[in-house]
Parts: C-alpha cells; structure tokens; sequence
C-alpha cells in the first residue's frame, strides 16, 4: 500500500480484534476439521447473541441479505410488501426476489425512517407484511406500526442491520415486529466478516426451525428434502470472528460514541447543517454519521467533492433511492416519494470508526466549514 492510500479516511473500517485472539480459536476449527454446518463456534456465537441482544430467539446466516430472503419465503407471504424507498438495495430487493410487489411509503425528514402516517394508506386487500428499517441506527415508530399491523393483520419485520446492540424503552431492538433481521457484514458496529441473523422477541421454535430448514436447502435429514430452501450457513471461521468482536463490541460502541460527540460540537449549530436528533428512549450504537446539507453554503455533492479533496471518502447514503434505480425506475416515481428524494440529494455519511482520531474528526469538520 502507497504512503498515499495510508492516508485516505474511509467512510468506515472494519473493527478488528486482537490477531492472536482470533488466530487462537483457529486451531480448535483446524483440529475437529469442522468448518461449517452449525459447529461448535455457530451454536455458541448465536447462545452469546440471543443473550446480548435481549431477544427470545436468534438463527444465523452467511449473511443480512440471505437471512432477509429466507425469513420472507419462511413467513409465505404474497401480494404486496410496504418498505421504505431510503434504504440499502438489499432491502426491496430480498422482497423482489421472493416474487412480491414493493410498494413504498415516504419517510419522515426528521429521522429518516418510513413515515408511519403515510403508512396505512397505502394499505390494500393484497397487502400481506410491511418491512421497515430502522436507519443510521434511528428506530421506527415500532408502536404506530404495530398498532397499524394489528389492525389489518398483517407481518412486520424489520431491517435493523444498522441497529446492532441498541435497545428501545430498555428492550433489545430485534424483539419488535414479528422478526428483524441483522447484518454482521465487515462495516457494520458488529462484525462476523460476512454474517447475519435473524430474531425475534419471544421464542419462536416454529420459525427457527423453518430458517433452520430453509438456509440448509430444506434438508431435514438424510432422505428428506422438505422444501425448496438454498445455502444459507454461516461458516467457523465468521462464527469465530463473531466471538471475538462480541467481546469487544462495547468498546467499540464507546470509541464510536467520543467520535459521534465531537463531530455534533464542531457542526452543531450551523445554519444549513441538519445533525441527527438523539432520541431518550434509545440506546445508540452510534453506527453512522448522517450530515444533511439543507439551504448550507454549499450543497452535498459539493462537501463530497471537497472531502475527496482532501481525501476523505465520505459516502452518499442512501442515493439514489430505491424506487431510482434503473431496475426499478420504470415501475415506480421517485417523486411519488418527495421527503426520500430531498433526503437522498442532501445527506451525506460522514467517517465513523472506533480508531478515527479526534484530531481527523477535526480536520473533516474544518473541510466542511470552510
């Protein structure tokens, strides 16, 4: 690596753990020459989870996207799915894929998340789950959808891959809704190099046992194949990863947290740039650094231009929104969807990561002030 990519600030960069820490757990992998298929490390990765992350029951995956197709197929859903457009690609898409219809619902401009008032209109007779996000670690209006939910018997579950460790009124953020999903993938706060999970909050025996099932090809013994599953499993090798940073998560999120502290003082307070509101009832993980640029002296592709500059790669997150992207533009109207539009042309994520000094906090600031 060139002295010059040395010093280019990443959106984000993988949390690591000590190097003999995790080359240790190797050897027992390599002595019982079991590297896949729920061993030893998976059963106990997804143990310490259903613990850390206060849910009833908790199913592994290779990763957040596969975890989200399955527990979609598992759930036999059918007709219409209602999501947000400011999203990850992976979201509508794991609903495509399952052959249903996206239909998307506006977001609100205060944390980005869909617009729970927007929601029930929406609604139809063909309507049968609605599948929120929980954004840049911002949680959803989990009670107005529920109550909604109810109301018309339908599923709810959550994308909360940005939500890893945080809780609402004191429970475990994946406990709402029927099921949430997780991703474990490298730039996440929590990582397993590629992972994902899938929980809920009480014990579900049925639904495990239907992931379970489904993310092993729907083999349920050696003569009997129930179903039409696919590949799924999380290796040893990401489970042992897996143990490793679940030890070290907390003060991940803590080293996250002094980051977090002093972009909101150099940039609070400046007409133009809007900072994420914290919410009393949630415990953050600090996961992203969302900055928008509303009527500032320069708009966001600008600020992105000069980070570049200065090279600082900071990142356009979410754009362009979902219901833009030329494999969905034909089917859908960007401006059916104003807030998510405005939202995408004005956001940017600045880099967040345990090992980011202050004084590079500093310096992304001074770019953007100047």
């Amino acid at each position: 690596m060139s002295d010059i990519n040395k010093n280019i600030i990443n959106v984000t960069k993988a949390s690591l753990p000590p190097f003999d820490e995790y080359t240790g757990m190797l050897r027992e992998i390599w002595d019982s020459a079991w590297l896949t298929n729920m061993g030893k490390f998976h059963e106990e990765l997804r143990s310490r989870l259903r613990d850390y992350l206060k849910v009833g029951s908790v199913q592994l995956f290779v990763n957040g996207h596969s975890a989200l197709e399955f527990l979609i197929q598992a759930m036999d859903l059918s007709g219409e799915v209602i999501t947000t457009p400011f999203s990850f690609a992976s979201t509508t898409h794991a609903i495509v894929r399952n052959g249903l219809k996206p239909v998307f619902c506006d977001i609100n401009l205060r944390d980005y998340t869909l617009d729970a008032d927007k929601l029930e209109s929406l609604i139809t007779d063909k309507t049968s789950a609605i599948l929120p996000v929980h954004v840049y670690g911002n949680i959803c209006d989990v009670e107005k959808i529920r109550e909604i939910a109810d109301r018309h018997h339908l599923k709810v579950l959550y994308d909360a891959a940005h939500t890893f460790g945080e809780e609402y009124k004191g429970k475990g953020i994946g406990s709402f809704g029927d099921a949430s999903m997780f991703s474990f993938h490298a730039t996440k706060v929590f990582n397993s190099i590629e992972g994902g999970a899938i929980t809920t909050g009480e014990p579900d025996e049925k639904l495990m046992a239907k992931l379970y099932e489904l993310k092993n090809f729907g083999i349920l013994g050696q003569e009997e194949v129930a179903s039409v599953g696919g590949n799924g499993k999380m290796n040893e090798f990401a489970a042992a990863m897996g143990l490793c940073n679940l030890r070290h998560v907390d003060s991940y999120i803590e080293k996250r947290k002094l980051v977090y502290e002093r972009y909101m003082e150099n940039l609070g307070g400046i007409p133009g740039i809007i900072l994420p509101e914290p919410n009393r009832d949630v415990k953050p993980n600090y996961a992203y650094m969302p900055v928008r640029f509303h009527n500032y002296k320069r708009n966001r592709d600008e600020i992105f231009a000069i980070l570049k500059d200065g090279q600082v790669n900071a990142r356009k997150y979410f754009y362009p929104c979902i219901n833009a992207y030329s494999c969905y533009r034909d089917q859908y109207d960007v401006k059916d969807t104003p807030n998510a539009l405005l939202a995408s042309t004005e956001i940017l994520t600045l880099p967040i990561f345990p090992d980011l000094s202050l004084d590079d906090v500093d310096r992304i600031c001074t770019m953007v002030l100047n």
